[in-house]
């Protein structure tokens, strides 16, 4: 898939300042400390998973908390890119993007949060089915747009999201 920017990427910092999203701003702390703990526990995985999106909170309550805590074990500390984010779709009511969230809050520098919204300012006007080869290709240009404007991650998927949010029909 060829991803193309909707926007002049000299922008990106605009359209991330942009984005006000008030409960934001208690989630990055969820990732900090799964990262020092090596883990999330159930209650962080429910909350950012609700953040996410709040339809798959019955999926995710479904699961255990030692199966939440041993997959986010995984993803979190394996070198292993596919292991990372698929192992994370083994808990129930996770797909792609929700993972990809845990992956963002816990690891911030490498991986963006990927959703219709980051991908439709990417051209795509519909999110194909994800598969690990799409999603890797997504961080890939993410991380090139993290490089080319000298901002971090965080910043740039606001602004993929915000832009969206603004002119996405």
């Amino acid at each position: 898939m060829k991803f193309r920017l909707r926007f002049p990427q000299q922008e990106m910092a605009h359209w991330a300042s942009r984005y006000d999203v008030p409960y934001d701003s208690e989630i990055p702390e969820l990732g900090a400390r799964a990262k020092k703990r090596g883990y999330f526990t159930k209650p962080e995985f429910l909350q950012l998973a609700y953040w996410k999106t709040p339809r798959s909170q019955p999926r995710c309550a479904r699961n255990p908390d030692s199966l939440v805590e041993e997959a986010t074990r995984i993803a979190l500390s394996t070198g292993d890119e596919r292991l990372r984010i698929e192992v994370l779709t083994l808990l129930e009511g996770v797909s792609y993007p929700t993972a990809s969230v845990m992956l963002h809050f816990a690891h911030p520098a490498p991986y963006p949060i990927i959703d219709y919204r980051a991908l439709w300012s990417l051209g795509v006007d519909e999110a194909p089915a994800y598969t690990f080869d799409f999603w890797w290709g997504y961080v890939e240009v993410c991380r090139e747009l993290v490089s080319a404007n000298e901002l971090p991650m965080r910043a740039v998927d606001r602004a993929l999201w915000q832009y969206s949010k603004e002119n996405q029909p």
